[in-house]
């Protein structure tokens, strides 16, 4: 089997489940809270100066550092239910190399998770959109900035979905996956930069917030380089992993 069918394959096991419709809806849900918080939402003093200039309403939609965590919980759920409902015996006869196995499923994870974001980023922007004429304020965003955020959030996606099938693969529990993202994404982030205050502009974040053009911890190619590390590094030990564990 040819690597682009062993990803097309991989793909097509992603979306004939219920798991991305779960997970659209919860995209849906949130972009239509951003679309209320707009509408109705004001500042301490009543005002609404949370979306008055471009840059307060391109924070407001900027979606990478929650694409990268939906995307991680998906990636996390998407390798780690293939041990438990045991597919991935299937798997691996259909392609006995391992290490290519996982690969291409990494790489469509990836894909999903890019996806995620794209629609997370694509949703909340519309829905900002259509709650401001319910304000006095219009819409400020430039064509490129939306460009950027959507391209951003499409990015974290992509790399908090392998990072998460990265865990999962190693974990190779469901639950216990999914407590792994979470503790990389959210818990440690914080415990590292108490340790070491250098660390900051490194954790997932506040780089996945500086390529949407919203912070500016470090530079753009270095923040890139940045989420591929964070996605790379459970990839490579997955792969790693596999090679010497039993398949069950």
């Amino acid at each position: 089997m040819t690597s682009i069918n062993l990803v097309r394959s991989e793909f097509r096991k992603l979306t004939t489940t219920r798991m991305p419709l779960a997970f659209l809806a919860v995209l849906t849900v949130l972009a239509a809270l951003n679309g209320v918080a707009v509408a109705v939402g004001t500042d301490m003093d009543g005002s609404k100066t949370f979306i008055s200039t471009a840059a307060d309403q391109q924070s407001l939609m900027a979606f990478a550092a929650n694409a990268l965590m939906i995307a991680g919980l998906f990636g996390a759920i998407a390798a780690a239910r293939q041990f438990g409902h045991n597919t991935v015996i299937s798997t691996y006869l259909s392609e006995p190399r391992r290490s290519r196995a996982v690969s291409a499923q990494f790489i469509a994870i990836g894909l999903g998770g890019a996806i995620l974001g794209l629609i997370g980023t694509s949703l909340t922007v519309a829905a900002v959109a259509a709650s401001l004429p319910f304000t006095t304020h219009g819409f400020m965003v430039s064509a490129s900035d939306v460009t950027r955020i959507i391209g951003a959030a499409s990015l974290a996606g992509a790399s908090g979905a392998i990072l998460g099938a990265g865990i999962g693969t190693v974990v190779r529990n469901t639950g216990g996956a999914v407590t792994g993202t979470v503790v990389v994404l959210v818990i440690a982030p914080p415990v590292i930069v108490q340790l070491a205050n250098g660390a900051a502009p490194w954790i997932p974040n506040a780089i996945a917030n500086v390529t949407s053009g919203v912070a500016d911890g470090t530079s753009v190619p270095g923040a890139v380089v940045g989420l591929a590390l964070w996605a790379l590094v459970p990839a490579l030990i997955a792969l790693w992993t596999v090679q010497r564990q039993d398949v069950v």
